[in-house]
């Protein structure tokens, strides 16, 4: 191993073990103090609740940094309040929804509301049971304009149950703690609910708000407690002693469900990369902007790292080819970070896509449909080529046809952003917008409209000429003082964290995960048959 990438490795060390550290942060969420309150209430803190429900409590979080360094003035909210998790629950592969009661009370906030949608999401899009652990005192009032109408908030939840109902999607949820409000229609509309004796409890209204509205006086046990609800409205179907009868029965429930169909993706016997992922530190560039060989990456995440290339010869700043990830056949189309020379001799830049690059990714894509072959991009890109020369040749024409084999693709795609992620660049290497059934992101991750020096320089240039419009003159100390200003939030947006707690990407994960991420996004993926055949509309050509 070379200095280079020894200097890479300590640097990208340094950023790995802040995500375990933040993680771990995270994972206390309201606090050591509140988790005790609820062990006295005889209740499980919300990661031990789905430590009991998965087997082996082995399961993956999704969301884990939803809401970090947001909603400061309420004093924050990890994770969002609500733990999302991806596993096998006795055997059958399931995602489950657990509110965290020690973060308001498992109160609703913005970013809340996304999070449940997003399990609900990945549910029906890979036909995979959904379970919801409710433990939740409603809408965070003081947000309530940001959580309640609008069509992607909390009342989408609802709809969701519904259509799930309808396609045959299995719904379980329990009551293990507080249910009130519109919540309270969330375990009514599953196919199965359960409801923990003492401690849950589910109404419409509460006694303080009953009391406000009719001046009925009634304690919350009579009011909507297990035996209420289970024994004299029905409106429940079972009681359970505890937490761990009632995880217990969820997971007799589950043990019962019948096999479901598959979309028969080819599995061999997996085998581990020949080159250890953890070089992956040593060879990603500390810098973002310094070259360096995707394929040493790519033979480090696939299964005794071989790799077939598709068309190498052409189209050299976009890799494409078949592998196996954990024994499953994928079709790999990563940015090339190299500078190479394309069939007509001339420098390509490394992380740019060309028209050669975009049409040989379209048409492998095209390929990969026709073999049903599920997708992995690997994303590190800073756009598509521009200037004249680009446009002469058609980049734009060149770009819509990629983006229109990424959008109308109907095997599942999963996204891996492993440096910058830049522009349109984002959006034809499968960003969110164009439905990846996961998306992660390393702690090496960069997400922008264009990349942090060139669009400090031009907000500077549109500040400095409105405040020269104000008469203010500006001189060449506070011009730096404004583009340090300027890049520290402009860089601050770009952190794979800022991204993450708006879940614009599913989870931040170490490089040495992305193996068992894929493998379960396909196993997932696996549960839902494709329906659809791949058309990809009108393309000039």
């Amino acid at each position: 191993m070379d200095m280079t990438f020894n200097k890479n490795e300590d640097a990208h060390r340094l950023t790995w073990a802040e995500l375990l550290q933040r993680r771990d942060r995270v994972a206390l969420g309201g606090g050591k103090k509140r988790q005790e309150k609820l062990r006295r209430q005889g209740k499980l803190p919300a990661r031990e609740r789905l430590d009991r429900l998965f087997d082996g409590g082995k399961w993956l979080e999704l969301g884990t940094f939803a809401g970090w360094e947001m909603y400061a003035e309420y004093g924050g909210a990890p994770a969002g309040g609500v733990i999302v998790g991806l596993g096998k629950i006795a055997g059958r592969t399931a995602i489950a929804v657990a509110n965290d009661p020690t973060v308001k009370a498992g109160a609703w906030f913005p970013i809340t509301a996304k999070k449940n949608l997003r399990a609900q999401e990945i549910a029906m899009e890979n036909r995979i049971p959904i379970i919801y652990l409710v433990d939740s005192a409603g809408v965070f009032l003081p947000m309530q304009d940001e959580v309640f109408p609008d069509k992607e908030h909390f009342g989408r939840i609802f709809r969701n149950n519904a259509v799930m109902s309808s396609e045959g999607i299995l719904q379980i949820a329990a009551v293990m703690g507080s249910c009130v409000a519109g919540g309270a229609y969330l375990p009514v509309m599953s196919d199965e609910s359960l409801i923990v004796d003492k401690t849950g409890s589910i109404f419409l209204a509460g006694p303080y708000l009953v009391k406000a509205a009719i001046g009925e006086e009634v304690d919350k046990e009579t009011l909507g407690g297990a035996t209420t609800q289970t024994a004299v409205s029905g409106v429940i179907d079972a009681k359970v002693a505890d937490d761990e009868e009632c995880l217990e029965r969820i997971r007799t429930l589950m043990g019962q469900v019948g096999a479901a169909e598959t979309a028969g993706f080819d599995r061999t016997q997996p085998a581990p990369p020949k080159h250890s992922p953890e070089e992956i530190a040593g060879i990603l560039p500390a810098d973002g902007s310094r070259p360096y060989d995707m394929m040493e990456v790519i033979r480090r995440l696939v299964d005794n790292s071989e790799f077939t290339p598709y068309k190498p010869d052409y189209g050299k700043t976009i890799i494409c080819g078949y592998a196996r990830i954990d024994g499953w056949a994928v079709g790999i189309v990563a940015n090339q970070r190299l500078i190479v020379k394309n069939a007509r001799g001339e420098m390509q830049v490394g992380g740019v896509i060309y028209s050669d690059s975009a049409d040989k990714a379209a048409r492998f894509i095209m390929v990969c449909n026709q073999k049903k072959i599920p997708l992995v991009f690997l994303q590190d890109v800073t756009g598509f080529m521009v200037g004249s020369k680009s446009e002469h040749g058609g980049i734009i024409k060149d770009g819509a046809k990629m983006v229109n084999a990424v959008a109308n693709s109907v095997v599942p795609k999963f996204t891996v952003i492993v440096g910058n992620s830049f522009g349109a660049g984002n959006y034809a290497m499968c960003g969110k917008a164009y439905d990846p059934r996961l998306i992660v992101a390393w702690p090496s991750a960069r997400i922008a409209v264009m990349g942090g020096a060139q669009a400090a320089q031009t907000l500077l240039q549109i500040r400095v000429s409105a405040l020269e419009k104000q008469g203010k003159k500006i001189d060449e100390a506070e011009k730096e003082k404004l583009l340090y200003e300027i890049t520290s939030r402009y860089e601050a947006q770009t952190s794979p964290y800022y991204a993450a707690a708006r879940l614009w990407v599913d989870e931040i994960i170490l490089p040495t995960e992305t193996r068992q991420w894929i493998s379960k996004g396909i196993e997932i993926a696996n549960h839902a048959p494709i329906k659809k055949r791949f058309n990809v509309g009108v393309i000039q050509t």
